[in-house]
């Protein structure tokens, strides 16, 4: 992989956006925002970013407004949960309805993450 995938990763809590980024140093051009406003408008602005990941619990908008949001005006990035919950059936909902194109857990696990990201940004 010549490039790094320049990754979004939407979560309300700063302290989960930093351990992402202390997790993953130089893997990938990483955007964090602390909501789904802050997440679509990040997204208006920066056309480079080929990968979306976004927490299901936020305040405002949650994970999957986020994404139903943000895939209407941007529907050739690819999108992740990024969830401490176990599969619901909203989560079920929308990665049969294509909304999704992975769902993780948190804690989440580096490789996964890595292998993910890695193979759907190529």
């Amino acid at each position: 992989m010549d490039k790094k995938p320049k990754v979004l990763y939407v979560d309300d809590e700063a302290i989960n956006l930093k351990v992402f980024e202390i997790s993953f140093p130089g893997k990938f051009d990483l955007v964090t925002a602390l909501n789904g406003m802050e997440g679509l408008n990040i997204l208006e602005k920066d056309p480079t970013i080929n990968l979306v990941l976004s927490d299901l619990k936020m305040p405002g908008l949650d994970g999957i407004e986020f994404i139903k949001k943000a895939k209407e005006k941007f529907p050739n990035k690819k999108y992740f949960l990024l969830t401490g919950y176990e599969m619901t059936p909203d989560i079920q909902e929308a990665l049969n309805d294509g909304l999704i194109d992975n769902y993780m857990r948190k804690p989440f696990n580096k490789n996964e993450i890595e292998t993910t990201i890695e193979r759907y940004s190529n």
